[in-house]
């Protein structure tokens, strides 16, 4: 049995695997309980193995690369278009398999254990950020319905509710009184554990030679910094920093046919967090920009002044992950100029 590709189809506990040889002819056909897995890899010769960047990819492909399988992982946008018929387990696999073995199919990069870690101290940091979103909507929609108004901005709101709950007689029931002070107890919680991954968010930057230098870039924090080099794993998988933009959902969605060009708004694919991160990071690098008198804050002030401030931001952030693959692909340290003589 001379397996030369493979299509795994992950699960939590059956995967199925369709297996070809070097002429595409099926030679195996196989499900596998969770812990076969390993084994049936092991004792299998190194093959082209894909899988979908799903749940638990990154761990199964560290496991296989380990025994000596080459392993690449594919959006499952890009596997769609393969499946026949109907969709489950066994077909999935098969076009897992058709769709690893395509010249011109785009894959997706590798992670390490390290950045899952980062990864993951981001994703929890962004499920809290919007625990505490809810809450505050929700109290500020509870006084509302008392006649209490508060602006959106959340430090206007913890100073009405310390206000309103130190406060004997507000026109508010004593029930109400005793359910605003535990959401401001429960709100007060929320902002501890957040700032405490904020600070675990600085200690990974302030620890991490990458990070620092991406930080150089205006319009890139810790926040944004360590997030991108958790998320980015082989930077070889990008040929370009268009390409990397483009991963980002920062370049035009294009719907051209017969000859005519038609562009849109950004595709806005990729991963949302990253590109709200680099976008709320350009907005700031444009609020600071006016009045200086360095090239670059000149070439961003000129172009408030000529699109309209979304569009600015938006453009800001494409170049400034255009200048983030740049830094990573040749381990180089920002340089402003080169930045502005490149626009």
């Amino acid at each position: 049995m001379q397996v030369v590709r493979i299509g795994l189809d992950l699960a939590k506990y059956v995967f199925e695997v369709h297996g070809v040889d070097k002429h595409g002819k099926v030679v195996v056909r196989k499900r596998l309980r969770r812990d076969a897995v390993s084994r049936f890899f092991a004792n299998l010769p190194a093959c082209l193995v894909g899988m979908e960047a799903s749940n638990g990819a990154h761990y199964w492909a560290r496991v296989l690369t380990e025994l000596g399988h080459q392993v690449r992982l594919i959006s499952p946008q890009f596997v769609t278009p393969y499946v026949k018929s109907n969709k489950n387990d066994r077909n999935d696999a098969e076009a897992i398999c058709e769709a690893v073995g395509r010249p011109s199919m785009r894959f997706v990069p590798r992670k390490s254990t390290d950045q899952l870690a980062v990864q993951a101290v981001h994703r929890i940091r962004r499920r809290l950020v919007a625990d505490r979103v809810r809450l505050v909507n929700q109290i500020r929609g509870l006084l509302s319905e008392h006649g209490i108004v508060i602006a959106r901005d959340i430090a206007q709101l913890r100073r009405g509710l310390a206000f309103i709950v130190g406060r004997v007689n507000d026109g508010l029931s004593e029930m109400v009184q005793a359910l605003m002070r535990e959401l401001q107890a429960e709100l007060a919680e929320l902002d501890r554990r957040i700032a405490t991954y904020d600070r675990r968010i600085r200690e990974i930057f302030r620890t991490s030679e990458q990070c620092q230098r991406l930080g150089k870039i205006e319009g890139i924090g810790p926040v944004t910094a360590t997030a991108l080099i958790a998320a980015v794993g082989d930077r070889t998988s990008f040929k370009n920093g268009r390409q990397f933009a483009a991963w980002l959902g920062l370049v035009p969605k294009q719907r051209s046919s017969g000859g005519r060009t038609r562009l849109f708004g950004i595709s806005k694919r990729g991963d949302r967090y990253l590109r709200t991160l680099m976008i709320h990071g350009a907005r700031a690098a444009l609020s600071r920009a006016s009045g200086k008198q360095d090239p670059r804050s000149l070439w961003l002030g000129k172009m408030r002044q000529r699109r309209h401030p979304n569009v600015a931001a938006v453009a800001l952030a494409n170049k400034n992950a255009r200048i983030v693959w740049a830094m990573l692909s040749d381990d180089t340290a920002y340089e402003p100029a080169l930045s502005v003589k490149a626009a």
